[in-house]
């Protein structure tokens, strides 16, 4: 488990480098340290990859050095698997 805001989406998974702001409608951006062009959903899965597996070895909690929150990280049991479809709480 990462925390919750790791800028996984503005952080270049190239070099590291943190934009200050992107939305959420853009869908590729070219970094403008290194000038890699990424794709916003793959870059973000590389970031949460690299640092999920950061975690998993290194132990506590992972998140860019300006970013502003930290959590500890959370032991995630593993759930037992279920079938069929959910059913909303409430019977809606």
């Amino acid at each position: 488990m990462i925390d919750r805001w790791y800028p996984s989406s503005k952080t270049c998974s190239t070099c590291g480098h943190l934009l200050t702001e992107l939305s959420l409608s853009t869908r590729a951006w070219c970094c403008s340290s290194c000038r890699t062009l990424h794709d916003s959903d793959i870059n973000a899965a590389k970031n949460i990859l690299a640092a999920g597996l950061a975690v998993s070895a290194c132990g506590g909690d992972v998140r860019h050095p300006r970013s502003p929150r930290a959590q500890s990280p959370l032991k995630q049991e593993p759930q037992p698997a279920r079938t069929g479809i959910p059913v909303l709480q409430g019977g809606e």
